[in-house]
């Protein structure tokens, strides 16, 4: 699809990943609802894309904020053509350390945002892209993009919660492409390597030496626009459905 004149929920846009693709398809001509958390993140981003976004303090877990802001963007923007699930939380916990389990209460916590959530929002703004007219020659109604990691195939200790939550979201996407088919609705998912984030960022240098050896060619961290650019061609490409992409230089993690 164009990208020219449509509009896009990005969730987790105030920061990383959401905010580069909030701020590349700004860029391409797409209006765009900034769906996060972090208030005065996501205000300041709106305020800096002008009348081409707006931010909804949204729980991704929660269905009801969730039907509550995609009904205030389709009062605000029209229609909703693009969903990137970027929203997602990070954890590090052996499943037994020092003689204790780990915790039921995080496992769940950790599935509930990265994979819960990303169904809660993909699912109900699919909803709203079935109203939208078909486009070019494929019929082309929306496109639904999830973010897992490389840790769904990669998983090190202390990733048992994470791993296990971003290789449901690719397990997610398949099935989700073929349930959206006769409407139009393509979704694939891309899996990030290592990434320079604000976590990331926060690690001392040691650790940072450490992690970016296990990167092939480039060697260095990603870039939340080439997080951003993969997203954007994405859209672009109408026979690119029901994928899992993994954008990692050739990384793969070791066990620790």
């Amino acid at each position: 699809m164009q990208v020219q004149g449509k509009v896009a929920i990005v969730t987790g846009g105030a920061s990383g990943l959401g905010r580069a693709t909030a701020e590349a398809l700004v860029a391409g001509g797409a209006r765009v609802a900034i769906f996060d958390l972090s208030d005065d993140l996501g205000q300041t981003l709106a305020g800096q894309l002008g009348s081409a976004a707006i931010y909804q303090h949204v729980n991704v877990t929660s269905e009801a904020e969730v039907k509550a802001a995609i009904a205030a963007t389709l009062q605000a923007l029209g229609a909703i053509h693009f969903c990137i699930n970027c929203a997602g939380i990070g954890s590090a916990a052996k499943t037994v350390s020092k003689g204790e389990p780990h915790t039921l209460e995080q496992f769940q916590r950790i599935v509930g945002v990265n994979l819960i959530g990303t169904f809660n929002v993909l699912r109900l703004a699919a909803v709203a892209m079935t109203k939208n007219a078909p486009e070019g020659a494929s019929g082309e109604r929306g496109v639904v993009i999830n973010t897992a990691s490389i840790a769904a195939w990669d998983g090190q200790m202390g990733q048992a919660a994470y791993a296990a939550s971003k290789a449901g979201v690719v397990g997610l996407s398949l099935p989700v492409a073929r349930d959206l088919a006769r409407d139009g609705i393509r979704c694939n998912c891309i899996a990030p390597g290592l990434f320079e984030t604000p976590m990331m960022r926060g690690l001392p240098d040691k650790i940072r030496e450490g992690i970016q050896l296990q990167i092939e060619y480039p060697k260095r961290f990603g870039l939340a626009e080439e997080y951003a650019k993969l997203a954007l061609a994405i859209i672009d490409n109408p026979y690119l459905n029901g994928e899992s992409i993994r954008l990692d230089a050739a990384s793969r993690l070791p066990p620790r």
